[in-house]
């Protein structure tokens, strides 16, 4: 895996051609424009990489992820990849997926998940079972809940919401959407009347027991569609299921930092007498590497996923420079 301490810090990005960005090549591909192609003409042939002005793809995806037991690569690659949509940016080295898999797939396989959500939810989370992009390990399957949920609120379940993490624990459910380079602006590319009025009236009307804010203003004005999604379905089978609902925004430490409040406006978060039970959060990648930081174990996977994030970047700037994915220092 190419990081920053194998990378150049910038490179030269002219009308025509674009440096290989690996440390001590001098080789050149042409150009790429508009869309990113795998086209041999854009590899470096030396380091098999197709490279792009901002970022650049490994020829074999099991290169962009750190752990390659083979139990990881079946269920990343074959189990998870046969229902999320779209596995194709995996390989690339500002690929949110590829970041999520290889951040919380290390938290699970250490058995660290209870520790860190229960610091987050302010009390202990029982036995939490992590589903990635909808696939839940139990039921070999898109997770039945959410199947439920789609076919509820949305007017295409098959191409339904999809959080990026969901984690269900007995008492407490959390639903993950996690951001590198993307902001959480995001607004309905149909105009179909029936998609707002699916959401507003599913589930006996859900939509009033947790939206303050008309479906227009949230999804269209202030351009939060994708959290008004995420919010409304998880909220719903919290409460189907009578758990603790989190909807977590999951942001580099420089971005987002006025997210909470933005969508706080819109929506009506729960209080019981001893704790939320239905809350939004925003929570920084660098949250997970401070607690990673904070753990007594000493091993070689800790010391492999401490060095990922220092050293994380996530292409180039307009400019040519090497953008860093985390602020840790």
């Amino acid at each position: 895996m190419y990081d920053a301490t194998r990378l150049k810090s910038a490179i030269t990005i002219s009308e025509s051609t674009v440096e290989c960005p690996v440390s001590g090549c001098n080789h050149y591909v042409p150009r790429q424009r508009k869309r990113f192609q795998r086209l041999e003409k854009f590899m470096c042939p030396e380091h098999s990489i197709y490279i792009s002005p901002s970022t650049f793809e490994y020829h074999y995806k099991s290169d962009n992820i750190l752990w390659k037991e083979k139990q990881d690569l079946e269920l990343l690659f074959d189990r998870i990849a046969s229902v999320k949509r779209d596995s194709r940016r995996i390989s690339r080295d500002n690929s949110e997926d590829a970041v999520t898999w290889n951040i919380f797939r290390y938290f699970e396989k250490q058995n660290l998940l209870q520790p860190f959500l229960s610091k987050i939810a302010g009390y202990s989370v029982d036995d939490p079972e992590i589903i990635y992009w909808s696939y839940c390990q139990s039921e070999n399957s898109i997770w039945s809940e959410l199947k439920k949920a789609r076919l509820e609120f949305e007017t295409n379940p098959e191409k339904g919401s999809e959080p990026d993490v969901i984690i269900l624990a007995k008492n407490a459910l959390f639903l993950i959407e996690a951001k590198l380079n993307a902001k959480n602006e995001t607004t309905s590319s149909s105009s179909n009347p029936k998609v707002e009025e699916q959401y507003t009236r599913g589930g006996n009307n859900w939509y009033t027991s947790v939206f303050s804010s008309k479906f227009q203003a949230v999804a269209i004005t202030y351009k939060k569609y994708e959290l008004l999604r995420f919010w409304l379905l998880g909220s719903w089978i919290a409460h189907n299921l009578n758990v603790n609902f989190f909807l977590i925004s999951l942001v580099p430490s420089q971005k987002e930092q006025t997210i909470e409040s933005a969508f706080r406006k819109h929506i009506i978060e729960a209080q019981n007498r001893e704790n939320k039970n239905r809350a939004f959060l925003r929570i920084t990648w660098e949250n997970m590497y401070d607690f990673i930081l904070q753990t007594k174990e000493m091993s070689t996977e800790k010391q492999a996923i401490l060095e990922y994030f220092r050293h994380k970047t996530v292409g180039y700037s307009s400019d040519g420079n090497l953008q860093r994915a985390f602020s840790i220092k």
